[in-house]
């Protein structure tokens, strides 16, 4: 079961060379609007561009590209999720992932390491049998590990069985990974910019051009913009977005932690994620520690959170990974991901008229940036969902075909 990490020994620039910004140009009027310069906002305009031949667009960001969470996620990429709808959509992610560096022509440290997921006890190991079965008839790739080819793939890993935590198997998907973030998104940056698509920092959406029903354009701090069709992608201040537009969506947003050491030696090369003890673990491509937990059980749009979840995760990692005890933090931060009832992402259309959403995604976002801009693209160029986000509608909470994932996979980073 080898892993097949990809090695690069190169300077990482702390920014691209083309953080340029569009202006605002009076009576012009977009095809599209965007709003929201992410990763999930910029393949959208990407996507877009490619596969529907609509370049006329615009994508709005009030702070600058990229700024916002996905500066601020921990770069795991995995398609193996339980239910079918998910399965879907993560694992047409994951095919996009494989290919995605050479399609735009940029850098993105994208490394198939794989990512393993362990069971702590009894219970934990039927959920994540089920998984494993699941994944096998969706034809999504899946191992069953036992502690010995735990340490086999993870020597670092602590699997004596005296621990609190015991490590009695594990999950695993070989085709996981993780991808630099920043990267990813300077790359449908550029990519998009190349095919016409405008770029506009720090223009924040501070209404919406709304007429008998239906959308028009948006206003902003550096003035109205017009368009044929409007696309939220603003993760962490989506219903925010949607009280603007005239009507609600059901959407939390919370700040989900993370945390990274000094530079270290290469000794972890796989991503180790632990749903019970709830923290998950890669090591970047420059040498730090990355570490996760779970979102804080609070709502709020700051970018920290509470220091007892940072505590509580390292505490845990400690004991998984003892050669950790001595590691220095070097910093922490917090992102704000907007949370559906079912933790399940929303896609597809609103309330009003040729207005369209993506949003939802709580911790799973960074991993579905390619299907996410692919899927929204269809949705928004046809006036039509894809099959890939068609169940991920916003009226499933009136139907009550809710897409839990979240209580299923116990975590879902």
């Amino acid at each position: 079961m080898a892993t097949t990490t990809r090695r690069r020994s190169v300077e990482l620039p702390e920014h691209p060379d083309f953080l340029w910004t569009a202006r605002v140009t009076p009576k012009k009027v977009y095809d599209v609007i965007i709003i929201g310069g992410g990763g999930h906002g910029l393949s959208t305009a990407y996507y877009l561009a490619k596969n529907h031949g609509i370049t006329n667009i615009a994508v709005l960001e009030k702070g600058w590209l990229a700024g916002g969470n996905m500066a601020r996620n921990t770069t795991v990429i995995r398609s193996n999720y339980l239910w079918d709808e998910s399965a879907g959509i993560y694992e047409h992610s994951l095919k996009l992932w494989e290919n995605l560096e050479e399609e735009v022509g940029y850098e993105m440290f994208f490394s198939q390491r794989g990512v393993m997921s362990l069971a702590h006890s009894v219970s934990d190991l039927r959920a994540k049998a089920r998984n494993y079965h699941a994944n096998k008839i969706n034809d999504i790739d899946s191992e069953w590990l036992t502690p010995e080819q735990v340490k086999e793939i993870a020597p670092i890993v602590n699997i004596n069985p005296d621990v609190r935590y015991p490590v009695l198997g594990a999950t695993y998907q070989p085709r996981g990974g993780i991808a630099k973030h920043d990267w990813v998104a300077w790359g449908y940056a550029k990519a998009a910019a190349d095919m016409g698509v405008d770029i506009i920092q720090g223009c924040e959406v501070t209404g919406f051009d709304i007429r008998d029903g239906k959308v028009h354009g948006v206003k902003t701090n550096l003035g109205p913009i017009a368009a044929q069709k409007v696309g939220m992608v603003a993760a962490g201040h989506s219903s925010v977005l949607a009280n603007l537009a005239g009507f609600d969506i059901p959407i939390q947003s919370r700040p989900l932690q993370a945390l990274v050491s000094e530079l270290l030696e290469q000794v972890h090369n796989t991503v180790i994620m632990s749903g019970m003890v709830h923290v998950y673990v890669s090591q970047a491509h420059k040498g730090e520690l990355v570490m996760g937990a779970g979102t804080d059980a609070f709502n709020s749009y700051a970018q920290r959170g509470g220091f007892h979840v940072i505590e509580h995760q390292l505490a845990a990692a400690i004991e998984l990974f003892p050669i950790f005890e001595r590691a220095h933090l070097l910093r922490t931060w917090g992102g704000i991901v907007d949370i559906s009832p079912d933790a399940s992402p929303i896609i597809g259309h609103t309330p009003v008229d040729n207005l369209f959403i993506n949003t939802g995604w709580g911790t799973g976002g960074f991993k579905a940036t390619p299907a996410s801009g692919w899927t929204m693209a269809h949705t928004i160029a046809t006036g039509e969902p894809h099959e890939l986000n068609a169940p991920f509608s916003l009226d499933r909470f009136i139907t009550g075909h809710l897409i839990d994932e979240h209580g299923a996979a116990g975590v879902a980073h």
